[in-house]
């Protein structure tokens, strides 16, 4: 088996996929739609749409019986996004780089493939649309066509997830949504010469949550949370899932003094919730504050200092995900 190559601007990539906001996206009707039709289309047993993180294989939507999850050494979507051109593999039986490949030697017993790589709006190669066979095929020039045409409607949702500035599950500002805002905040405490304070916030071990409660329960934690934030701030105070159990607030007006009595709050408010015992599952959250530097005029930088604090908070007190 030939494990997948890197994509020479893997870095660039991973950061566009982050974004995107795509990892974290519930709304997947659109591309279940994508892959039922596939699915009928060609006569497949199996069509998925798929994202290729650092190390898996994320399935948007699955039409048929697929493994969740694959590892992204034995992906055929991840050879599929070297390259900006439909990879279709008649007979892997045939082939070097799959014929030892376990999803062939084992169970489903891959024999056809065909992938179209999906990109983001700024061209940067995330994930495919693929179709999967238990006997070898062949695919007409009709048949590609159409293959790609569905492709380009998958890419049409990307495009509409990216322009997105909302998160879908708990309503808050997504990563977008944040950049896009935090520039104008930035630009605007600037002009008045006020202090701009940004918190950043992990939940504790809300890895462990969805393991052992599954991820609806998991999803109620991140809505929760969300919750307790709006409760918590002030309306123009901006609130933002990052992204996975990552959450930040952009404190309008406020010093790092003033941020830190507000995020004292918020854990008086969290720790009240959860002695309500309304869940199996408690809520804690690891938090750092970084008021920016008018001089430095770096947002790149102090995200990062944020983030940093939030780092050298778990080490201290030994929290773990």
């Amino acid at each position: 088996m030939k494990a997948p190559a890197i994509p020479a601007n893997e870095s660039e990539r991973l950061l566009a996929l982050r974004e995107s906001g795509l990892l974290e996206s519930n709304h997947h009707q659109p591309y279940d739609r994508i892959s039922r039709l596939a699915k009928r289309l060609f006569n497949v047993p199996v069509a998925t749409v798929n994202l290729i993180d650092e190390r898996s294989q994320v399935a948007m939507s699955t039409e048929g019986a697929m493994a969740a999850g694959l590892p992204r050494n034995v992906s055929f979507c991840a050879h599929t996004i070297l390259d900006n051109a439909t990879l279709v593999v008649s007979d892997t039986h045939r082939d070097d780089r799959f014929r030892d490949n376990p999803l062939v030697t084992g169970t489903p017993g891959v024999r056809f493939y065909a992938g179209v790589p999906l990109s983001l709006p700024n061209g940067t190669l995330v994930g495919t649309l693929c179709l999967l066979d238990y006997v070898p095929r062949e695919l007409s020039a009709s048949d590609m066509a159409a293959l790609n045409d569905l492709a380009a409607l998958a890419e049409d949702e990307f495009a509409a997830a990216c322009a997105a500035t909302t998160d879908e599950l708990t309503g808050l500002f997504n990563r977008r949504g944040f950049n896009q805002f935090a520039a104008f905040a930035l630009y605007g405490a600037r002009r008045r010469a006020e202090p701009l304070t940004l918190a950043w916030m992990d939940l504790d071990r809300f890895k462990q949550i969805n393991e052992r409660y599954g991820h609806v329960e998991g999803d109620v934690a991140l809505k929760v949370m969300a919750e307790l934030m709006r409760s918590s701030f002030r309306e123009a105070d901006l609130l933002v899932r990052y992204g996975g159990d990552e959450f930040a607030v952009l404190f309008a007006d406020t010093d790092e003094q003033g941020a830190w009595v507000a995020m004292q709050y918020l854990n008086e408010q969290v720790a009240s919730y959860n002695q309500r015992g309304l869940h199996p599952w408690s809520l804690t959250f690891s938090w750092g504050v970084c008021e920016f530097d008018h001089q430095q005029n770096d947002l790149k930088r102090w995200l990062q200092m944020a983030d940093e604090k939030i780092s050298a908070m778990k080490q201290q007190y030994a929290v773990g995900h």
